[in-house]
């Protein structure tokens, strides 16, 4: 009888290193013409009121901003990091400022939260 531990460590150990490999991943976000964009393609932006590493939006606010969520294995990697939000889930960070979208933008291309109330703004690179 011939044995498959050999061949099923094996393979255990080549998905597990796929995954360390992958687990830093691409950039949460991307540029699009200056300002950063989630992978749909919709704007991110910024709150004044946030303390660096820190969201200050939450309940209601989140309601309108939702944040840039972080998978719980998702790690930091060089001008991104990954803040813990008052209710435990995690939010990407882009230079300590965490980022949100905007409900009110419908579709990729629009940026109609830049400047909203004065404390909200176009995440930029």
């Amino acid at each position: 009888m011939r044995s498959t531990f050999p061949v099923s460590g094996l393979l255990l150990s080549a998905l597990l290193a796929t995954a360390c490999a992958s687990a830093s991943g691409p950039a949460p976000a991307m540029t699009q013409d200056g300002a950063l964009v989630g992978a749909n393609g919709m704007a991110l932006y910024v709150f004044d009121r946030d303390a660096a590493g820190k969201s200050a939006c939450n309940g209601p606010c989140a309601a309108n901003w939702p944040p840039l969520a972080a998978a719980a294995y998702a790690p930091a990697s060089g001008d991104w990091s990954v803040v813990t939000r008052d209710d435990g889930s995690r939010q990407w960070a882009y230079k300590g400022r965490p980022l949100y979208f905007w409900s009110r933008d419908k579709k990729a291309g629009e940026r109609s939260g830049d400047g909203f109330n004065g404390v909200w703004h176009l995440a930029r690179p």
